[in-house]
C-alpha cells in the first residue's frame, strides 16, 4: 500500500497543501447587521429631520432697533395718556375760569356766558379723547410689534408721521415740548423703514 497513490482513500489530500479544519465543514464568520453598533462598526448619526418631523426652527430675535422703536411708541403714548386725562380734568377748571372772565365784562349776559364755558368744556374734553385714543393706537401697535407682520409697521410709520405733522405745528407756537415728540416720531419711521425693520416684520412665521 502507497500513500503516493492518488486512488488510495487513505492516503493525504492531493493539492500540494494542507487544508484547514479538514474534515470538518467550514463556518462562515457572522456579519454583523449594517447601522448596529457594536464593535468594528461605528453607529449610523441620527438624520436630521425637516420642520415638521419634530424639529423646530430657532427663534428669530427682534433687532435693536426695532426694539427701540417699540420703547419710544410706550413713550409717546405714556405721555399721551397722561395729557389726555390732564385735559379732562382741566375742563372744569377751565369752564369756571371762562365764565369769570366773562362775567367780569357787563356787556355779556350770563346766559351767554354759560353758553360759551359750556363750548370751551366741551371741545377740552373731544380734544382729551383724541389724545387718548392717539395713545391707545401707540401702546397698541407697540404690543404688535412682538407678533405682528407688516401692519404694525405700516400702522406705526403712520402714527409717527402724525406725530411728527404735529409736532411741527406745535413748534410754531413756541412749544419747546414738542421737540421731544418730533424726534421720537423720525426715529420711529426710520427704525420701522430700514432693512432692520424690514427683516423683522417680513421674517417667516411658523
Amino acid at each position: 500500500m502507497s500513500f503516493g497513490d492518488p486512488n488510495n482513500p487513505y492516503g493525504p489530500p492531493q493539492g500540494g497543501g494542507q487544508q484547514p479544519n479538514y474534515g470538518y465543514p467550514q463556518q462562515q464568520p457572522q456579519q454583523q447587521p449594517q447601522g448596529q453598533p457594536g464593535y468594528g462598526y461605528p453607529a449610523a448619526p441620527p438624520v436630521q429631520q425637516p420642520y415638521g418631523g419634530g424639529y423646530a426652527p430657532a427663534p428669530v430675535a427682534m433687532p435693536g432697533s426695532v426694539k427701540a422703536a417699540r420703547v419710544m411708541l410706550f413713550v409717546l403714548g405714556g405721555f399721551q395718556v397722561i395729557g389726555g386725562l390732564l385735559m379732562m380734568i382741566a375742563s372744569a377748571w377751565f369752564s369756571d375760569q371762562f365764565e369769570d372772565a366773562v362775567n367780569s365784562d357787563p356787556s355779556i349776559s350770563a346766559e351767554d356766558a354759560d353758553a360759551a364755558a359750556s363750548v370751551g368744556t366741551g371741545i377740552m374734553i373731544v380734544l382729551g379723547v383724541i389724545v387718548l385714543a392717539f395713545a391707545f393706537w401707540a401702546i397698541f401697535t407697540g404690543v404688535k410689534f412682538a407678533t405682528g407682520r407688516g401692519g404694525a409697521r405700516v400702522s406705526a410709520i403712520i402714527y409717527a408721521s402724525v406725530v411728527v405733522l404735529f409736532s411741527v405745528i406745535s413748534l410754531f407756537t413756541a412749544n419747546v415740548f414738542a421737540l421731544i415728540s418730533l424726534v421720537l416720531g423720525i426715529l420711529i419711521i426710520v427704525f420701522c423703514a430700514n432693512r432692520n425693520g424690514s427683516y423683522w416684520f417680513t421674517r417667516p412665521q411658523y
